[in-house]
């Protein structure tokens, strides 16, 4: 039977099976263990009469992506290749990409990229970037990360899919953005775009959704993090509402700290009416926080953070689950609680925790996150006094016991440590105290309740991120020190370049300039040593390698404060008075670990250089989960080990497989998930790179039920774990992760004595 094929033009032509493997074989030439024969015979059997050259380009991406496996996992760059030529095609309606300024002209005219490229650059200048470019790079990429790219990153019509340019030329066209007013000296300017672009399309750094997505285009918002406090007001309630549609609208993720809404039946009014407690306005922030998709880019999310011991604590704890009724329920919004070691102490020793309303002891909540001494001698006072109308006691075990069980059967109930967040940050905490994170509860930053009427009074908290590829850089001073002081220097000019819609934004981010700077592919970094997370012998080079990390970030700010001069409000950091995190981390366990004296960088010169030129951010780093800006660099996502080394991750634009990086060379050393025997080398892990982290890192806990008695996870085992956690001076924990058929009922009863030790 003979077959035509449409083609995009409208027109038909002959099936022509000989042109298809020669693009296949293109696909394939140089990938080992790869076949174009396995690839385009699928093409026979599916074609058909009429079929669009779109559904046989479709064909072939799918064959070749069904071929990934452990076995033959190099279909994953044949598979790439092909989406590749695709993306390629749809862009340019060719292979070949246009000159630098054409695209950019047509870009810019078309108003999909910013405008001000062709004003900050004269085509002189565009025409030597287009010189840098390695087109050829295009075809590096892991069929996951186009995938991201195609779906995520490149600037499309999201209404008819058309994609409008490669990943090459969005690379450089970022680079442009990023630095377009680094410098009046022209040639200083380019080094430092060509330098960026260098190692952006080497993977050496990675950049998150809202600056691959937005940096380019018109829409100038880079912050992938917002945090809003919310007072217990009306008014403050309605500015928070407000600000969250802002932000979701433009690809933020929200951390919104409602602590202070007083609980359920307290006085309005002087008893004129009373309140309606906390899940009616989180019921009120969910909303807002789904009425915007982010233009199809990134969909609206928020995590809600309220202390341990409020009112009403044990409804907040399970508005995640899936029992109860909508009306009892946010199902819609992740949760975090607050601790501090004072609670914790009342757990250990079986004793009670009282509860109480925040807005009776507003002391006590201030208190909380600046002054650990205070808050227990307010605590223990208010617990003997009558006067207080809403409070109640609960014994320790029991709270804790209903925290875990919620943890483990939603994953998305987080912990914050207050005290360790306050006591370990680089922000003065009489003067500027943290009271909440972000969306993945990595950033801390400072925060004040939101006010219509005062715009003054509140503090939004934006931070923009990006990552070093620490599995690429590893160990090598000067790569660490060249890549961090890149990301200083750009993300510093994104707070300069980017729109504030929100006047509480633009005031503390322009004044505070926080920075969030973490890493990606650590598990790489491990395998490529033959080292495992769970084992001792990895503490040590953990510790060399984040301590390299944090140094050349600050000596970075250090350096673009000599340029710039200090942030406006450095006078409110730690820095300022010569402290840093290796001044103020908690040592109960972690000198035991790796020593007190294992320090390898000039501390004491970088310290005296920041009391003499200050430093250009308040912040610096934080570990973010990097889950998705990851693939593109074909890495392992932030900190975390892989599940399999062949992950089967679920998107908005269907199912991908990625493959671990080095997979032929070194995948027997990777040390999987389920793998783990325990979380005492991974929290270890975390709590040593803390040591130098200045904000805080997206850590998880992870269980699996068949390695305990009658496949249920004892409570007393997630206890020791959180406890632990505290003990070597975790600030924040993430995801519970649980092996597949898990619920919460696998969370087997312990502890009945009432006392839980480590």
């Amino acid at each position: 039977m003979s077959i035509s094929v449409l083609k995009r033009n409208g027109n038909r032509a002959p099936y022509d099976e000989e042109r298809i493997r020669r693009i296949v074989g293109y696909a394939c030439d140089g990938i080992a263990n790869t076949s174009a024969y396995e690839i385009v015979k699928q093409i026979g059997i599916q074609a058909y009469d009429g079929i669009t050259t779109k559904e046989i380009h479709d064909i072939i991406i799918k064959s070749a992506a069904d071929k990934i496996s452990e076995i033959t996992p190099n279909y994953q760059y044949v598979a790439a290749n092909l989406n590749m030529f695709k993306i390629r095609k749809t862009a340019y309606g060719q292979w070949t990409p246009p000159p630098l300024w054409n695209h950019i002209k047509k870009m810019c005219n078309g108003k999909w990229y910013d405008s001000a490229l062709l004003k900050k650059y004269s085509r002189e200048e565009i025409g030597n970037f287009a010189t840098v470019i390695i087109h050829d790079l295009d075809l590096r990429f892991s069929y996951a990360a186009t995938k991201q790219l195609e779906g995520k990153y490149l600037i499309k019509n999201r209404v008819t899919g058309q994609i409008l340019e490669s990943p090459q030329m969005a690379f450089m066209c970022i680079c442009m953005a990023i630095f377009q007013d680094f410098s009046p000296n022209k040639a200083e300017r380019s080094n430092i775009i060509v330098e960026l672009y260098r190692n952006l399309a080497d993977h050496n750094v990675s950049l998150p959704t809202p600056i691959m997505a937005g940096a380019r285009a018109p829409l100038r918002q880079f912050s992938s993090c917002v945090l809003l406090e919310c007072g217990d007001s009306l008014d403050s309630i309605s500015a928070t509402g407000t600000a969250i549609i802002n932000y979701v609208s433009q690809m933020a993720g929200i951390g919104i700290n409602a602590g202070q809404i007083r609980a359920k039946g307290s006085p309005v009014r002087n008893g004129a009416v009373y309140h309606t407690g906390i899940t009616p306005f989180l019921k009120f922030f969910q909303a807002a926080v789904q009425s915007c998709s982010a233009g199809g880019v990134r969909v609206g999310a928020a995590t809600v953070y309220y202390p341990l011991w409020h009112f009403e604590v044990e409804d907040l704890l399970v508005l995640k689950n899936n029992r109860g009724t909508e009306e009892n329920r946010a199902r819609h919004m992740d949760y975090a609680v607050q601790i501090n070691g004072f609670l914790y102490k009342r757990l250990q020793n079986g004793k009670d925790i009282t509860l109480f309303s925040p807005h009776e002891v507003t002391d006590l909540y201030q208190a909380f996150f600046n002054d650990q001494e205070k808050f227990k001698e307010l605590y223990e006072k208010y617990e003997q006094d009558k006067s207080i109308v809403f409070k109640k006691k609960i014994k320790a075990i029991e709270l804790f016991s209903l925290l875990m069980k919620e943890r483990v059967g939603t994953g998305r109930i987080y912990i914050m440590n207050v005290d360790h967040c306050n006591s370990h940050s680089s922000f003065l905490e009489k003067v500027a105290p943290l009271r909440q994170s972000n969306l993945c509860a990595e950033i801390v930053l400072p925060t004040k309740p939101l006010s219509n009427k005062d715009k003054d009074a509140g503090e939004i908290a934006l931070c923009v991120l990006a990552a070093v590829n620490v599995g690429k850089i590893g160990l090598d001073r000067r790569k660490m020190q060249q890549c961090t002081k890149l990301l200083v220097f750009a993300l510093d000019c994104l707070i300069d370049h980017q729109f504030y819609s929100v006047y509480e934004a633009k005031k503390s981010t322009k004044e505070r300039r926080s920075l969030g700077i973490g890493v990606i592919n650590f598990a790489n970094f491990l395998a490529r040593r033959n080292l495992k997370m769970s084992s001792q012998e990895s503490f040590p080079l953990t510790h060399e390698l984040f301590e390299m990390f944090q140094y050349y970030c600050i000596e970075a700010s250090v350096e673009l404060a000599k340029i710039k001069g200090a942030c406006k409000r450095f006078g409110e950091t730690k820095y300022s008075c010569g402290i840093l995190p290796i001044d103020t981390y908690y040592r109960k366990h972690l000198d035991e670990i790796v020593g007190q004296n294992s320090l390898k960088m000039d501390w004491e010169t970088l310290r005296a250089n920041i009391r003499k030129h200050g430093m250009r951010n308040s912040a610096l780093t934080a570990l973010m989960p990097s889950e998705t800006s990851s693939q593109v660099s074909n890495s392992t996502n932030g900190i975390e080990p892989p599940r399999a080394l062949i992950s089967t991750k679920q998107s908005k634009d269907g199912i991908l497989k990625q493959v671990v990086p080095d997979m032929e060379e070194i995948g027997a050393n990777y040390e999987l998930l389920w793998d783990l025997k325990e979380n005492y080398g991974y929290l270890t892990n975390v709590g040593v790179m803390q040591k130098f982290v200045d904000q805080s890192i997206s850590a998880n806990t992870n269980c699996d039920p068949t390695k305990f008695a009658d496949g249920k996870i004892p409570l007393q085992a997630m206890l020791k774990d959180l406890l632990y956690a505290y003990s070597i001076g975790i600030k924040t924990l993430y995801y519970h992760n649980t092996r597949d058929n898990s619920s919460e009922e696998q969370v087997a009863e312990a502890c009945a004595d009432g006392a839980c030790k480590i």
